[in-house]
């Protein structure tokens, strides 16, 4: 039904054979291909990176506020324009959630300065996400959580291999979460990876990983192990060989499917730069190498979103919301959570277009154009 769909994935026959290849091996659960695609993800971050592959990306926004012990009584910082995950797990821990505003309209992100606006003495962690594939201005949150004592976790969901300063985002703080849900920059369909600088932290995070088990199936199914010890307790978040695999794949292909990324969004923002009713967000910001995860644009306060989607929807083109606010949901109607003007206005008026690597100028074009004439209101 779509002429243009919000995403594809970037697949062809090297992850159909490297899932066979897995298949084949007779070993599907957790093992070398694993190990492997850490190695390599962490060599992609930097020097002395530990990187622990799992689940999911929330899975590891979890472990996370485990290995630095967050729980009742403490309160966690987040952006209030983000996936539901992020609040989530703040809840799941016994932790308290509190909302960080976006800097500005030209940028979603949160800022030293209104993560600062929301500490108090039971603050313990802040999590930054980098909206969209665009990374947060780290220097001064980093300064500002040392400063005041408070544990950094990154939530890097859409932007591996983004960098700021040219430092790797995930990298910045105590934990750095990413996830390869489908429709992300690197897909394996569910999986994540936590990372971390610090030995202590990585061997916690291994931990929780596997039931707190000292000794994996593996190492006994090699003989390296007879039984094993539970010195933690602990979950399954474990990731299997065939995600694994998908995974190694989609790491060779990143660096070029994002810069594909940003010939696109440079072709969208050419075109779409003379729609009045439309802005776009993260124009000209300094000290950054974004990795473009989706493509947001504001509509104008008179342009009914709905109606818009419908209008797209009617000429095959699909579109999304990146995200709702918190506060509309069911689950969060009762945790009084504090008011965060400038995100929950962006919520109400955000617009998500089509963006994958695999897309041509031409679907660009057509989006653009069609977007344009719908505006105007004019027939399509």
């Amino acid at each position: 039904m779509w002429k243009v769909q919000l995403f594809k994935l970037n697949y062809d026959a090297q992850e159909s054979e490297a899932v066979k290849d897995v298949v084949d091996s007779g070993w599907i659960t957790m093992g070398e291909k694993t190990k492997e695609f850490e190695s390599k993800f962490s060599n992609m971050l930097g020097n002395n990176i530990y990187a622990t592959a799992v689940s999911s990306g929330t899975a590891s926004l979890h472990m996370a506020l485990l290995g630095l012990g967050i729980g009742s009584g403490d309160e966690v910082i987040i952006p209030a324009l983000t996936f539901v995950a992020d609040i989530n797990v703040v809840k799941m821990v016994g932790a308290t959630p509190v909302l960080a505003d976006c800097s500005s309209y030209s940028n979603w992100n949160i800022s030293a300065e209104t993560i600062k606006t929301q500490i108090t003495p039971k603050t313990k962690a802040v999590v930054v996400v980098h909206y969209g594939g665009y990374p947060c201005e780290m220097d001064k949150i980093v300064t500002l959580c040392k400063r005041r004592g408070l544990y950094l976790i990154e939530d890097v969901a859409h932007a591996p291999d983004a960098k700021y300063k040219g430092k790797a985002c995930g990298t910045f703080g105590d934990y750095g979460c990413f996830s390869f849900f489908t429709n992300k920059n690197l897909s394996v369909g569910e999986g994540g990876m936590l990372i971390t600088k610090n030995k202590q932290l990585a061997k916690r995070a291994r931990e929780f990983r596997s039931h707190g088990m000292s000794a994996l199936t593996l190492d006994r199914h090699r003989g390296r192990a007879i039984s094993y010890n539970v010195s933690n307790v602990g979950l399954n978040y474990r990731i299997d060989e065939m995600r694994s695999a998908i995974g190694l794949v989609q790491l060779k292909k990143l660096k070029d499917a994002n810069r594909k990324r940003g010939y696109l969004v440079d072709r969208y923002i050419k075109k779409l730069s003379s729609i009045k009713e439309i802005s776009i967000p993260f124009q000209n910001i300094k000290n950054i190498e974004p990795v473009y995860h989706i493509f947001p644009i504001l509509l104008s306060p008179n342009i009914d979103r709905v109606w818009l989607i419908n209008r797209l929807k009617r000429v095959g083109i699909q579109s999304s919301i990146h995200y709702p606010i918190f506060k509309e949901f069911t689950a969060f109607k009762d945790l009084n959570l504090n008011s965060a003007p400038i995100a929950e206005d962006i919520a109400r008026r955000e617009l998500t277009l089509p963006l994958y690597p695999t897309m041509s100028f031409s679907d660009i074009d057509y989006i653009s154009d069609s977007l344009s004439k719908i505006l105007e209101k004019e027939v399509v």
